[in-house]
């Protein structure tokens, strides 16, 4: 069903906005989730279909998303694993020669409900002031909504990458020919598939479920290790800290970004906590400490390294310039750096692209695999 009805947005404190259910909406269907703000002005699609949004509702404070559609191509993972979308406008024509569908069809062909004519504007504010916080939409009524906020858990104390991670392994050949390219096993936290093509312009990639122990991914004998983003508490993904740690300790070139940065720096010996509202959006301003450069980035998560906890263990080496959290690292020990932002860019700027270009040149120096 696409015919927009009358429903309403409340979240967890009580607060309410009325708006029209789109997507998949049928009478009393709710939707709930923990409601984050999206501040990205395109990549809608891209932006549902990555699996780090997995348990969350988005909400986009662009007043008008849809306006070029969908299309298949611009998928980054297999399905949608955002709860759900919060729009101000949805738009009521889409423009692109790539378009195949409208934002609501694609909902509802992937039974994802979203809510439009909600003031963004104010939900923001609410979110930034009081945190993230989780939400309930649908055509049903306040109480119902209310009460299914308030039974939301949430993404903290949760391993939800075991809900994203690629149930087995599969193989992606480099894009460049020769079979002396590295080889290099990445861990699935919930990668996107921009990420995998990233790794294949370096690399013939192993791509590796989340569980796999070091001892495996060690057997195949790579040449580098990449953690990949996902979703939920670092803290709660089951065996990766010491996987990690394992193959630190072998000395294998490591390369994390997003939520494999918290896990690199968990397996380090840092320490994370959970943001108030995160960084969700493509317009994050990054410093790069080691040439000055500011980096606009792509950015996607909850939960962030604590910096007075790297003492002795690695060295910053990127500063977000919006609030001064951590956005890089360098292992003091080892052959390993990590992101928080996504240097793929899967939407957003490329400034950050040079990142697989350094992982390359850190297995050129260091690589163990052969």
């Amino acid at each position: 069903m696409t015919n927009p009805v009358g429903g309403a947005l409340v979240l967890r404190d009580g607060s309410v906005f009325e708006g029209d259910v789109i997507g998949a909406s049928a009478p009393g269907r709710v939707c709930s989730g923990e409601v984050v703000f999206h501040t990205g002005l395109t990549g809608y699609q891209e932006v549902l279909t990555d699996p780090s949004y997995a348990g969350q509702i988005v909400t986009f404070t662009t007043p008008h998303i849809g306006n070029y559609g969908t299309t298949g191509d611009d998928d980054e993972s297999a399905r949608v694993f955002a709860r759900g979308v919060v729009l101000r406008e949805d738009a009521r024509l889409r423009s692109n020669w790539r378009s195949e569908s409208s934002l609501a069809e694609f909902l509802a062909a992937r039974s994802l409900m979203g809510i439009a004519g909600i003031d963004t504007r104010r939900l923001t504010r609410i979110l930034r002031d009081g945190g993230a916080m989780s939400g309930a939409f649908g055509a049903a009524d306040e109480a119902s909504l209310l009460a299914a906020a308030r039974n939301e858990v949430g993404t903290a104390g949760r391993n939800l990458v075991a809900e994203v991670t690629t149930e087995r392994s599969y193989a992606v050949a480099s894009t460049l020919r020769g079979n002396d390219m590295p080889r290099v096993v990445a861990y699935d936290f919930g990668m996107k598939r921009t990420i995998v093509r990233c790794l294949a312009d370096i690399a013939h990639v192993t791509v590796v479920p989340a569980h796999t122990p070091a001892r495996e991914v060690l057997a195949m004998r790579p040449d580098g290790v990449f953690l990949s983003n996902g979703p939920g508490d670092p803290e709660c993904v089951e065996g990766a800290v010491d996987n990690i740690r394992e193959l630190l300790d072998a000395g294998v070139p490591t390369f994390g970004i997003c939520l494999g940065h918290q896990l690199l720096s968990l397996a380090l010996g840092a320490r994370t906590y959970k943001l108030p509202f995160g960084h969700h959006g493509a317009n994050h301003p990054v410093r790069d400490l080691e040439t000055g450069r500011v980096e606009i980035t792509s950015q996607n998560h909850n939960f962030c390294v604590d910096e007075t906890s790297l003492a002795g263990l690695a060295e910053v080496t990127h500063v977000n310039l919006n609030d001064r959290t951590i956005e890089g690292i360098r292992a003091l020990r080892g052959s390993a750096f990590s992101v928080q932002h996504h240097p793929e860019a899967g939407p957003g700027p490329h400034d950050s692209r040079y990142l697989f270009d350094r992982f390359a040149a850190l297995m050129a120096t260091n690589g163990t695999g052969r």
